[in-house]
């Protein structure tokens, strides 16, 4: 299952920014659908998190393998409240977007190069040599 919300422009009123929470979940046979939209009040939290994934649950999603998510804070455990044999991971595309955060602007191009050959490596052999290279870097 993939979890994630993307904030967008709502007018009730006036015009703020409002999370919108989507749930993706993928068979193990490939099957891709969307599980649910839900939209929230404030900014992106993991108690409004335990909802989404109560509802979930409630509604028939029995067992998670693997949960992919974006980091936030407290996230892992409330994930581990309704489904305590699931495996949470962070997504790559936030660890390489964090990655940037402890990096100096004027380095951001050789850290995109030196990067790359961490998270695209032929084998999983391949990545612990290009992140030490990069580290040495």
């Amino acid at each position: 299952m993939f979890i994630d919300a993307i904030h967008v422009k709502v007018r009730d009123g006036q015009v703020a920014n409002r999370p919108v929470y989507a749930a993706i979940g993928v068979t193990v046979d490939g099957h891709k659908d969307v599980l649910g939209l839900w939209m929230g009040t404030g900014g992106e939290g993991a108690k409004f998190w335990v909802s989404v994934l109560v509802d979930l649950k409630n509604r028939g999603v029995a067992d998670v393998f693997f949960l992919v998510c974006d980091g936030l804070r407290g996230l892992p455990e409330v994930v581990a409240n309704v489904w305590p044999q699931t495996v949470v991971q962070t997504c790559v595309v936030h660890l390489i977007r964090n990655t940037f955060r402890l990096v100096a602007r004027l380095d951001w191009d050789a850290l995109k190069r030196d990067i790359k050959p961490v998270y695209t490596g032929p084998n999983p052999e391949a990545a612990p040599a290009a992140l030490d290279t990069t580290d040495e870097k």
